[in-house]
This record gives C-alpha cells, sequence and structure tokens, in this order.
C-alpha cells in the first residue's frame, strides 16, 4: 500500500515537471540537413547577380504560389519540389538599367529531380540574332552608300 502512494505522489509531482518540459520543447526551433532540392541563379549579366529580388514559385496548376522570397545576395534561389510536372518561378529585379521581370519553366520528373528548364529566347537563339543583326547591319551600310553615289550623279 505505501509503494502505491510513493507512486502516487510522485506521479502527481512529477505530471506539471513533464508538462512544463514538453511544452518548453514544442516551441523551440528545430531543424535538419538534406541533401535534395533545386537550386538556380538569377542574374543580368554573367557577373552581375540579382541579388534580393523578389520571386514566386508556382506548383503544377498551383493557383497561389508554392513559394514567395528574395534571391540572396549572388543571386540565388532553392527550393524543394513535393511533386512531378512544370513549376514556374517569377522573378522580378531592379538594377541600374531599371526594372526587370522574367518567368521560368522547370520541369521535374517522378524522382523530384530536374528534368528540364526553359531559357530565354535571346539565350537559346543569341547567335542566330547576332548573325541576322551582322547580315541588316552590313546591307544597311551598303544602301547608304549606294543612295550617295546616286544622289551625286
Amino acid at each position: 500500500m505505501k509503494t502505491g502512494k510513493i507512486g502516487l505522489i510522485v506521479l502527481v509531482i512529477m505530471t506539471p515537471f513533464l508538462l512544463f518540459i514538453s511544452f518548453i520543447h514544442s516551441h523551440s526551433i528545430h531543424y535538419e540537413i538534406q541533401q535534395k532540392g533545386m537550386a538556380m541563379r538569377v542574374f543580368y549579366a554573367k557577373d552581375d547577380p540579382a541579388g534580393y529580388s523578389q520571386y514566386e514559385l508556382f506548383g503544377p496548376g498551383d493557383p497561389e504560389p508554392h513559394q514567395t522570397g528574395r534571391t540572396d545576395k549572388n543571386g540565388f534561389l532553392g527550393f524543394v519540389p513535393d511533386r512531378p510536372g512544370i513549376w514556374k518561378i517569377k522573378v522580378w529585379g531592379e538594377s541600374t538599367h531599371g526594372f526587370h521581370g522574367v518567368t521560368m519553366e522547370v520541369g521535374v520528373d517522378q524522382a523530384l529531380q530536374l528534368e528540364s528548364f526553359s531559357k530565354p529566347l535571346v539565350a537559346t537563339s543569341t547567335k542566330l540574332i547576332v548573325g541576322i543583326s551582322i547580315i541588316f547591319g552590313v546591307f544597311g551600310i551598303y544602301a547608304l552608300i549606294r543612295s550617295r553615289e546616286r544622289r551625286a550623279r
């Protein structure tokens, strides 16, 4: 009988203490480090990162952003996809040249790994655009010289 009373007394004394410990423990911040996710770098030029630019990340079919934030000082942002499909990232940056914005698409496969990503037209067609510009420039100079020769006659 005495051991039953002692156990009850210990239980009555320890219960508030245990509740207090769990209360303290539930209000602390925990963390773990995992090696997964995707990172992207946003920049104006190779040596000019879009640091601290605002972005919104939309999951496949999401009407509301899955994540919002700012890039770090080097123009990086990261996310961990929770489902496969096309993820859209909208980035707005302000540089000395003014306000800029871009929307990128990242394809995520069934293993939640990078499948594909979109590049802006200028990144995929730079050589073509430069080639066409040179042709038009040379033709323009030729046409200007010919028109001056005709006027001189």
